[in-house]
Parts: structure tokens; sequence; C-alpha cells
């Protein structure tokens, strides 16, 4: 018998999607155009840039036909910067990707990952949904096309440290009963913070659900001896004290 999935997609599920995001290659030899359930592909023309999804680019990049243009907030300036913000910014995350004007007329409005925020004209100063996933896949398979991996790697890694240690101290505030704010939270972050924070709202309600039973007995005892229970007593005692 197979055991119950947990609640929520997989770190491998989120990867899965993240595979969807578009990048730039730099074509090595020419090929022609793709007919995918996504639409036409564009033919690749060395030297000239071409976006596709990350899966053909990581495809064309093991069988040595592409190199791959790292966006530009992967780069270490750009980084570093964002680094800065979310350490010296406690209460919130950096600024995500800036979408695109609506359109005028009836076209479709596309969300990630169908939006060019990984490609070589993205935002430098922006982490889209898919940054951590996208950041590990393209290290791991084009390394060699980064101008310093080692150090892209030393700071996504701080950034991941940094943003999940404010993840669980918003969790610390959810279960003083505040709130935690989401906004710019990647999609690799919610699946491994999805652990703790379903924790300690599982927590949460087994605590508000004590309490209503609680008071249900203590207005049952009420109603049968017709005067308030001892627990409102030692209650307002403990209050006076």
């Amino acid at each position: 018998m197979a055991l119950p999935l947990p609640p929520g997609l997989t770190p491998p599920e989120i990867a899965f999607l993240c595979e969807m995001e578009l990048v730039t290659v730099i074509p090595r030899q020419r090929l022609e155009g793709l007919e995918l359930l996504g639409g036409r592909l564009p033919p690749l023309n060395p030297p000239h840039r071409t976006p596709l999804p990350l899966w053909l680019a990581l495809l064309l990049k093991r069988q040595r036909r592409a190199n791959i243009l790292p966006p530009p907030w992967l780069s270490p300036h750009s980084l570093s910067a964002i680094l800065e913000y979310e350490t010296k910014n406690e209460e919130g995350f950096s600024p995500t990707p800036r979408l695109p004007p609506l359109p005028s007329n009836n076209s479709i409005m596309f969300s990630p990952p169908f939006l060019p925020s990984s490609t070589a004209e993205a935002a430098p100063d922006a982490l889209p949904y898919h940054w951590l996933e996208l950041g590990e896949m393209l290290l791991e398979a084009a390394a060699d096309d980064f101008e310093d991996s080692d150090n892209v790697r030393k700071l996504l890694q701080g950034l991941r440290e940094v943003r999940m240690s404010k993840l669980r101290k918003g969790v610390e505030l959810l279960d003083a009963e505040g709130g935690i704010k989401m906004n710019g939270v990647g999609g690799m972050e919610v699946g491994e913070a999805r652990a703790f924070v379903g924790g300690v709202i599982d927590g949460l309600r087994k605590i508000v659900a004590s309490r209503e039973q609680q008071r249900r007995d203590r207005e049952k005892e009420e109603r049968e001896n017709g005067y308030p229970s001892t627990a409102d007593y030692d209650e307002d005692e403990m209050e006076m004290q």
C-alpha cells in the first residue's frame, strides 16, 4: 500500500515546473525550429541569441550545441546588491520582477514561468519566482558560462539562508498570533517552508480547539448548576493577581 503524499508540491515537482522558464542561449550550430505544445520555437542561427525553455536549453548545453547566458540577476554584482538589501531589510523580501503593462487588446496576460524574468533582458535587481532552483540547475549544467561560478554559488547560498531565516522569524510571529508576509517568496522556498509553517498552523488549530472545548464545557457546567463554574473564579483571581 502506497503511503499518502504530503500536501503541496515536492522539491522535484517544483524544479520540473521551473524547467518551463525561458532562458537565453547562444547556439553553436544551426538548428531548425520546433513545434511544441506551447507554440513554435524559432530556428537557431549562430551567433544570434534565442530565448528557449530551460529544459531545452539544458539539453542543448549537455550536447554542446549551445551556451546559456545567465540572467542579469545571477551575476555576482547583482546578487551582492540583492543580498545586501535582504540583510538590511528584516521585515520583507527583495522586490519581485515588474510585470509588463496590461495589453490594450484582448490578448492573454502571461504570468510566471511564461514571463522573460530569467532571460538576458531580465531585470538585474529582482529575483523571479523560481530563482533558487533555476540558479542551482544552471550552475550544475552550465558553470562554465558564468563569470564567477564559485562566487555566484556562495552568494546564492547566502541569499537562501538569509531568506529562510526571515521565514522562520515570520513563523514565530504567526505562533504569537501575528502575521507573516510572503510577498517575494520563491517557489522552492515555499516548498521548503511548508513543513514547519504547516506544523505551527496545526499547533495553533489544536490550541484554539482546546480553548473552544474548555469554553463549551464551562457553559455546560453553568447551565447545569445555575451559577458560574469554578474555572471562571480561578481566571478572575489570576487576572487580579
